[in-house]
C-alpha cells in the first residue's frame, strides 16, 4: 500500500501519528512543510504517491489549506485530512469547501485519529478501484445473466453482415447495442449512421433515408445524399422502426432484397452496401395483425431477434451503473463524483424504472446537482423514486390487507383465491401436487417462495432442479456480499463465511465477473 502522508511542523505530532500508523501496518512519510510536499508530488510517480495526506492548517512554511488547493488541483481524488484546533470554525468550513475528506481537531484523540485516517484509506481504495473500472468500462455494462446473454448473442454476431431486429422497452440500449453490433462487425471501418424514423415528419423522412436530387421538391435546390448512401459500407441503425409509414414500408423492403433505390425526383438506381439494424419498443407481430406494418419487411428484418431486458428485470446491475453514472456525470461537470450509501443504494434498486437505463442516468445526474453532500442519502433520492416507492408500498399493503381478509373471511375464500393462479401455481397444479401436501411454510417469506418455484420447476419435468436452483441462490448471495463491499472479493468471503479461494471459484464457476 502506498504511505500515508503527514504534514506538520511540529515533531511530536508527527511522532505519535507515525508510531500509531505503523502499529496499524499503515506506512507513512512525513514532512515539515508544505512546500517539501509539494516538491515530492512532482517527482513521485503511481507507486510512491499519497495513499492519503494528513495536514497541520497552520505551519510557519505555509497554509494548510493552501496546500490542499494545490494538492486537488494535482490529484482530485486523493483525500486530504486538515488538522485544526476545536474553535478554529472558520478553518473547519474553509476545509470542507476546499474538498477536504474530513478534518481533525487538535489535541486530538490518538485511536479516533487512527480510525479516521483509516477510514479515509478504505475510501481512497474504492475510488481507485472506482476509477480502474471506469478506465476499463466496456461500451456497455450489465453482470446480469440477462444481459450476459445479450452480450453473449452480440459476440457470436460479430463476424456476420446478417440484419438484426433489436426488440426492448424505451430506454434500455438499444442504440448501445446497435453500435456494439457494428463496432464488433467487419464494418467496424465503417460509418454508423443511425436514425429515428419516429422522430422526422412523414414527408421528410423519404428524402433522409433515400436523398433527393436537384429540383425534386420545392427548396431542394441541391442534390442530396441519403443515410443509406452514407452508410455505405457500414452499418444503418433504423430506431423506431414499427413507426415507419406504411408506403415508405415498400420502399425499405426493395432496398433489404437487393441493395437497389432512387432517390426522390431521381431516375438511376443508386445500389448501397449496407447492413441494417433495426429497433422497436413495439410489438411488430401485433402490428402486422393489424396491418399496420408489412409482414414481408417483418420477416425480411427479423433474420436475428436480440430483446433487451428491462432495468427491473436486471436489479443486480444497478448498483454498477448508479456507480458508473455517478462518475460520468461528476467528469462532464467537472465535479467530485459523489458516493451513495447502501441505504440509497437499496432503496434506489427497488424502483421499477419505467424510463429504464437512460432513466436511470438522469437520476445520477439530477443526483451529482441536487444531492446536498458527498454522500448520497435515502433522503436525497428525487421525488420521483421517493413517491414511486411509497405508492408500491402503499399498493402493497392495500393487497397484504385485501388478502389477508378475503381468507379469514370464510374458507371459500380460498377456493375464490385459486380461480386465478398465478404461472407457477398453475404448474403446480397440473402436477397434481398442492401445496397442503408440502412442508408448512410461512407466506411471503423466502423459504415459501423457494418451495413453490421448486414445485413449478418439478412440475415442468426438470431432472436438474438442484442446480438450477443452488445456482441462483449462490449467485444471489455473493452479488448481494459484493455490492455490500463495494467488490472487495476477500471482505465479501469473510461475511459469507467462505474462503477467499472458494468465493474466487464460485464467482469463476456461475460466471459472476
Amino acid at each position: 500500500m502506498k504511505p500515508i502522508w503527514i504534514v506538520d511542523d511540529d515533531q511530536s505530532i508527527r511522532f505519535v501519528l507515525e508510531k500509531a500508523l505503523l502499529r496499524e501496518d499503515l506506512p507513512t512519510r512525513s514532512f515539515t512543510s508544505p512546500r517539501e510536499v509539494l516538491l515530492a508530488l512532482d517527482a513521485a510517480n503511481d507507486e510512491d504517491g499519497p495513499q492519503i495526506l494528513v495536514s497541520d492548517i497552520r505551519m510557519p512554511g505555509g497554509s494548510g489549506l493552501d496546500l490542499l488547493a494545490k494538492v486537488k488541483e494535482r490529484h482530485p481524488g486523493l483525500p486530504v485530512i486538515i488538522m485544526t484546533a476545536f474553535s478554529d470554525l472558520d478553518s473547519a468550513v474553509s476545509a470542507f469547501q476546499g474538498g477536504a475528506f474530513e478534518y481533525l481537531p487538535k489535541p486530538f484523540d490518538l485511536p479516533k485519529a487512527v480510525e479516521l485516517i483509516r477510514r479515509a484509506v478504505e475510501e481512497s481504495q474504492r475510488e481507485e478501484v472506482g476509477e480502474e473500472r471506469m478506465v476499463a468500462a466496456p461500451e456497455m455494462l450489465g453482470q446480469a445473466p440477462a444481459m450476459q446473454d445479450v452480450f453473449r448473442a452480440i459476440g457470436r454476431l460479430s463476424q456476420s453482415n446478417v440484419t438484426v431486429m433489436i426488440t426492448g422497452e424505451s430506454g434500455t440500449g438499444k442504440e448501445l447495442v446497435a453500435r456494439a453490433l457494428h463496432k464488433h462487425s467487419p464494418r467496424t471501418n465503417g460509418p454508423f449512421v443511425a436514425i429515428n424514423t419516429a422522430a422526422i415528419p412523414k414527408d421528410l423522412l423519404e428524402s433522409e433515408l433515400f436523398g433527393h436530387e436537384r429540383g425534386a421538391f420545392t427548396g431542394a435546390q441541391t442534390m442530396r445524399r441519403g443515410r443509406f448512401e452514407q452508410a455505405d459500407g457500414g452499418t444503418l441503425f433504423l430506431d423506431e422502426i414499427g413507426d415507419m409509414p406504411f408506403d415508405l414500408q415498400t420502399r425499405l423492403l426493395r432496398v433489404l432484397s437487393d441493395g437497389n433505390f432512387y432517390r426522390v425526383g431521381g431516375h438511376s438506381a443508386v445500389k448501397a452496401n449496407v447492413r441494417v439494424i433495426a429497433a422497436t419498443h413495439q410489438d411488430l407481430e401485433q402490428r402486422v395483425k393489424a396491418g399496420a406494418f408489412r409482414e414481408d419487411l417483418f420477416h425480411r428484418l427479423n433474420v436475428i431477434r436480440l430483446r433487451l431486458p428491462a432495468l427491473r428485470e436486471r436489479r443486480d446491475d444497478v448498483a454498477m451503473l448508479v456507480r458508473h453514472f455517478l462518475q460520468q456525470s461528476a467528469r462532464q461537470l467537472g465535479v467530485e463524483p459523489k458516493r451513495i450509501s447502501d441505504a440509497a443504494l437499496a432503496r434506489l434498486s427497488l424502483f421499477d424504472f419505467p424510463g429504464n437505463v437512460r432513466q436511470l442516468e438522469n437520476i445520477c445526474h439530477w443526483l451529482t446537482v441536487m444531492a446536498p453532500s458527498q454522500l448520497i442519502e435515502p433522503k436525497d433520492l428525487p421525488p420521483e423514486v421517493l413517491d414511486g416507492l411509497s405508492q408500491t408500498a402503499s399498493v402493497g399493503a392495500a393487497l397484504a390487507g385485501v388478502s389477508g381478509q378475503a381468507l379469514a373471511a370464510s374458507p371459500e375464500s380460498a377456493g375464490a383465491e385459486a380461480q386465478s393462479p398465478s404461472l407457477t401455481e398453475s404448474a403446480v397444479a397440473l402436477s397434481g401436487v398442492s401445496h397442503a401436501s408440502a412442508p408448512p411454510q410461512d407466506a411471503g417469506t423466502w423459504e415459501h417462495d423457494l418451495e413453490r418455484e421448486a414445485q413449478a420447476l418439478l412440475a415442468a419435468g426438470r431432472s436438474d432442479v438442484w442446480d438450477v436452483l443452488t445456482r441462483r441462490f449462490e449467485s444471489r448471495l455473493i452479488v448481494t456480499a459484493l455490492s455490500s463491499t463495494r467488490g472487495r472479493r476477500i471482505e465479501a468471503a469473510q461475511k459469507l463465511g467462505i474462503g477467499r479461494n472458494t468465493i474466487t471459484r464460485k464467482i469463476q464457476d456461475l460466471k459472476l465477473d
